[in-house]
């Protein structure tokens, strides 16, 4: 099976400067998917920087996963489940698609309250267009979102399942190893109680063999920004194709700074072999990374005393 090349996103960028933007001309290189690239984009453009779109997964659809979900959005076969956990944006909006290929919400108006749950920025997808597809009766729909937006938290968020089922929508991932954070996130729902079904909702699949070529051929990278241990997976892969590995990229670049966003993706990429310098604090949304990076170059500037 052949396998389409990624195509970063065109992103232009002001080449003004300001003194009160640490972020100001830095080149920051992203390995985010098309699906989150626009958004990270903006913020670094907002700071003046020079971003570098290199993606190194696909997020996409499928037969097999739009036939997943289409099963378990008959009423019937919902009808068992207590709640819906999504671990991510992109799970939401392949659950959401397929919800609209429905003729009814599938749903019933009655019975026990029904909780969806989502991290971070990613519950404002579970809005009132969300849950009218969903269910008639909105009075009948819980959303949870956890402080913090890590699936494990998600997991004690839901609290006690006391034997109930959960359905859990999750990428199904192709041509790489699949991280350990959706395992471990099912693994702590079933020691709370929770039964869990996982639904392969999106492929999340390696962007080919030449993805890394958009980075190794930039001249100056100043950052590069992962927010997934996949993307991290993907680079690598494909510099191991090139002849390359991490060593030779940071001999290229040796003051690039590595950001991580939250603490799920940092792990994941020091178990890699990646170093992180810089990790979101606040990782909700996109706008922590980019703070972190700010927060660190502010700090090495000789004025910044």
């Amino acid at each position: 099976m052949s396998l389409a090349m990624a195509l970063p996103l065109h992103i232009s960028s002001s080449s003004s400067s300001s003194p009160d933007q640490p972020l100001s001309n830095k080149r920051i290189a992203f390995t985010t998917p098309l699906t989150y690239a626009t958004r990270l984009a903006r913020l670094l453009k907002l700071q003046r920087s020079i971003p570098l779109h290199c993606p190194t997964i696909l997020i996409q659809p499928s037969l097999q996963t739009k036939a997943s979900l289409a099963f378990y959005l008959q009423t019937s076969h919902l009808q068992p489940f207590s709640a819906i956990a999504f671990t991510s944006r992109n799970g939401i909006a392949a659950f959401s698609e397929s919800l609209s290929q429905t003729p009814t919400p599938p749903l019933p108006e009655t019975g026990p309250t029904f909780t969806i749950s989502a991290l971070g920025k990613d519950a404002d997808l579970l809005d009132r267009s969300f849950i009218s597809k969903l269910c008639k009766n909105p009075t009948r729909i819980r959303v949870l979102v956890p402080p913090i937006a890590t699936p494990i938290s998600l997991a004690e968020l839901l609290g006690a399942g006391a034997g109930r089922q959960i359905l859990c929508p999750c990428p199904l991932v192709v041509d790489l190893e699949e991280p350990p954070v959706i395992p471990e996130f099912l693994q702590a729902l079933r020691s709370g109680g929770w039964i869990p079904v996982r639904v392969p909702a999106y492929e999340t699949r390696w962007a080919g063999p030449r993805c890394g070529e958009a980075l190794w051929k930039e001249e100056v990278v100043d950052a590069v920004v992962f927010t997934s241990t996949a993307e991290v997976e993907g680079l690598l892969k494909s510099l191991r194709e090139m002849g390359f590995g991490w060593g030779e990229v940071m001999e290229r670049w040796p003051g690039m700074v590595v950001a991580a966003h939250g603490p799920v993706t940092a792990a994941g990429a020091e178990r890699l072999g990646v170093g992180v310098d810089v990790m979101s604090r606040r990782f909700g949304s996109f706008d922590g990374v980019v703070e972190a990076l700010a927060a660190k170059w502010g700090r090495e500037r000789p004025d910044s005393d």
